[in-house]
């Protein structure tokens, strides 16, 4: 059964798509938690982050790529921002399907949580 994600990245769930490209689509989260608050999630189904291959370490520098732009075109990259990859329960990952948080627009704290 597709993902979430892929429900989204297939144009079966409706989500305001910011960017795309042939390995990864970036969209806003429903639940943000910063004023900006972005997820990058590759095409590809990637349960979680031990379920990556040698093949995906692409993928996964990729992401953070796409992240560096979008940090730029969103006008957060010189203030600042945090990147947060989420695996499994204790890592609060909801969604089995990899994907990459950009958040920022305001002063983010530490721990985060």
């Amino acid at each position: 059964m597709a993902s979430l994600f892929t429900k989204i990245i297939n144009r079966d769930i409706p989500a305001t798509i910011i960017y795309e490209d042939d390995k990864v689509v970036a969209f806003d989260d429903v639940a943000p938690q910063a004023p900006v608050h972005k997820l990058i999630v590759p095409r590809k189904e990637i349960a979680t982050l031990n379920d990556l291959s040698v093949e995906d370490v692409s993928i996964v520098g990729h992401m953070i790529f796409v992240a560096k732009q979008l940090a730029s075109q969103l006008q957060i990259a010189e203030a600042g921002y945090r990147l947060v990859f989420n695996c499994n329960d204790d890592g609060l990952q909801t969604v089995p399907h990899i994907h990459l948080h950009l958040l920022g627009g305001r002063r983010l704290t530490w721990p985060p949580g």
